[in-house]
């Protein structure tokens, strides 16, 4: 390999024609990078910098994108009129001319950035209330036709969600369950005994165990659970195309998928309701015998007259509705997946907390409706 000349830059004071710069040598990374040139480059760039001058660069043996560079800096990032330079060598300062350009043309910035996200949220709503009203109305559909024609329905599709989303949750509810009946009747037993009220505590637990706290902690735990399931089943049925192929073969996303997962959950969420309640009551029992010592016997006895039999159904009839709520944000969410993980990922968790979030107003809902029962 050809030892590199060193890059000079010569100043010649001109009369009438101005100043001229002439540069030869190697004007490369590997050549600049001596101490003493590029000492002296340095020098001479500065004296010419942001003046007007005639440049020669004719004479330059070989550049690289470094040298162009340090020509392109003295020259305040224009190209100088009088430039005389190898067609070669030409090319690295068309591409730091366009690179100037790219960095000058800023991005248009909107003024009404936060109306316009706003109004995006606003139509992004408007269109899954549209699409969960669509949903609706065909799982009502499909009940109807499952109703005339129950033989040919998906039962065995409804059995295995009944044992997923049911059966399997049994561990969980009850262990959650329990421990929520522990710490209520813990707090409670330390509140009433200050007031003397230590007979009320059935009361306490029953009353908030059987008609809301029940019913919304089994509701919240099958949301986390079940409805995460269900979105990801059917995400992951769009990303492998198989929801394409069962329309290509005329089986209903609907009847087949939609609607056991429906009826699974409207079936199991009371039982499960039932199952949270039982375990939840059995915790506070057990917690209530250590602070209190009051007995088993008493705790049971006293239960159906502390508990009114109207907070028993309103418990179980919003299991039915939760069960329902939570298949069809799950399902209206899996079914929007886009044939993508990262899709998948973000669809799971938005089911999830919408799913919740839901349940919740729901709950609220039937606080306002049956204000007057069961008191």
């Amino acid at each position: 390999m050809p030892t590199p000349t060193v890059p000079t830059l010569t100043i010649s004071p001109g009369g009438t024609s101005g100043t001229t710069v002439t540069a030869s040598g190697t004007w490369q990374v590997h050549a600049l990078a001596h101490h003493k040139p590029m000492h002296a480059i340095t020098e001479a760039l500065k004296q010419v910098k942001d003046k007007p001058a005639q440049w020669d660069l004719t004479r330059v043996e070989a550049m690289d994108h470094i040298g162009a560079q340090l020509f392109w800096n003295a020259w305040g990032k224009t190209r100088p009129a009088g430039l005389q330079v190898a067609p070669l060598h030409d090319e690295f300062f068309k591409r730091l001319e366009t690179t100037g350009k790219l960095e000058l043309q800023r991005p248009r910035q909107h003024r009404l950035t936060s109306v316009m996200k706003l109004g995006f949220g606003i139509m992004g709503f408007a269109e899954h209330m549209a699409g969960f009203v669509r949903l609706i109305g065909q799982v009502t559909q499909d009940v109807w036709r499952f109703v005339r024609n129950p033989v040919r329905g998906p039962w065995r599709e409804i059995s295995a969600n009944v044992y997923h989303a049911g059966f399997q949750a049994l561990g969980i509810t009850a262990l959650v369950g329990f421990l929520i009946g522990v710490v209520l009747s813990f707090l409670s037993a330390q509140q009433l005994r200050t007031f003397g009220g230590d007979i009320y505590l059935v009361n306490l637990l029953g009353m908030s165990v059987i008609r809301e706290l029940g019913p919304l902690l089994a509701a919240i735990l099958v949301a986390g659970r079940s409805g995460s399931s269900i979105t990801a089943q059917l995400g992951v049925m769009r990303v492998t195309e198989e929801l394409d192929a069962m329309l290509v073969m005329g089986i209903s996303h609907g009847f087949r998928l939609v609607l056991p997962k429906v009826i699974a959950l409207a079936v199991c969420m009371p039982l499960l309701v039932i199952w949270t309640d039982t375990m939840a009551l059995i915790g506070g029992m057990v917690s209530a015998k250590v602070e209190l010592n009051l007995s088993s016997r008493y705790f049971i006895q006293k239960l159906p007259d502390a508990v009114p039999l109207a907070n028993y159904l309103i418990g179980l009839l919003k299991g039915v509705v939760f069960g329902t709520l939570i298949a069809l944000v799950s399902c209206h969410f899996g079914l929007r997946i886009k044939p993508n993980t990262e899709s998948l990922g973000r669809g799971t968790t938005t089911s999830v907390v919408t799913a919740i979030t839901v349940v919740i107003l729901a709950d609220a809902v039937f606080a306002i409706v049956f204000n007057g029962v069961g008191y």
